[in-house]
């Protein structure tokens, strides 16, 4: 089955560049982490293979969907096809849990973090981002909750003793692009007088906020060319957790 294009899966698209380069940011951040046996769970559009299979001795990736097109060089990666929780994975089969910007889509969160503490082995880790609440511009109906800092950490504390906590913050070039972008979606948000995307199911708001989304990103990047294209990965950093991070970025060891 092909995965579903939304909005919520970052591409390379020029006008995605500014979540795709805070997303390669967790990918080499967690590579520098990472060793033995891997699991990522929400592999998306795989661009994040190639960057954590080179440091694992077997890299195993599972997602909803199943992108034929994406292509897998690393002989160590497997691609299993999936929906989580539970994980098909005998106890203590990984030495680290890898899942970025999925825990906000699981309805049985409490669930899933549980399953990933079981399939680790002693002292595993779980290396996990998701976006920080406090940072968010709209509400997004594709998230069944986004999470603060001591959310998560009281989540995660349920099946893991030790939790690092972090963040992953921008310089003045990412606030100048998330002003620009705070406008934007003020723009389009003050037509909703009677406060609709916080009253119907998040159901009925999925296609109207991916088509929104996709605009207000595509006129960003015909309106502000240079400054979203010259976005880098070392425009980001990974820090500190505070109300300021864009995402929360932990690890969770059990």
């Amino acid at each position: 089955m092909a995965k579903i294009a939304t909005a919520e899966r970052v591409s390379r698209e020029a006008s995605d560049n500014y979540v795709f380069q805070r997303s390669l940011l967790a990918y080499h951040h967690a590579a520098t982490m990472i060793s033995g046996d891997v699991l990522e769970i929400g592999t998306g559009t795989g661009y994040g293979i190639e960057i954590l299979a080179p440091h694992c001795d077997r890299f195993i990736t599972v997602d909803k969907f199943l992108d034929p097109s994406v292509m897998v060089e690393a002989p160590n990666c497997e691609r299993l096809q999936m929906c989580v929780p539970p994980l098909g994975f005998e106890s203590g089969s990984f030495d680290y849990v890898v899942s970025f910007q999925v825990i906000e889509h699981i309805k049985k969160d409490t669930d899933f973090v549980r399953e990933v503490a079981r399939v680790l082995r002693p002292g595993g880790k779980f290396i996990v981002s998701t976006p920080n609440a406090p940072m968010s511009l709209t509400r997004n109906p594709w998230h069944i909750r986004e999470y603060t800092a001591e959310q998560l950490q009281n989540l995660l504390s349920i099946a893991f003793s030790t939790i690092t906590k972090g963040g992953v913050t921008g310089n003045e070039k990412i606030m100048e692009y998330y002003e620009k972008n705070r406008e934007g979606v003020r723009r389009i948000t003050r037509f909703d007088i009677l406060d609709l995307q916080h009253r119907l199911p998040r159901q009925l708001l999925q296609i109207p906020y991916d088509i929104l989304n996709r605009l207000n990103r595509r006129r960003l990047l015909k309106q502000n060319n240079n400054l979203t294209t010259s976005i880098t990965m070392s425009d980001y950093a990974v820090s500190d957790t505070t109300d300021g991070a864009f995402d929360l970025f932990f690890v969770a060891t059990k």
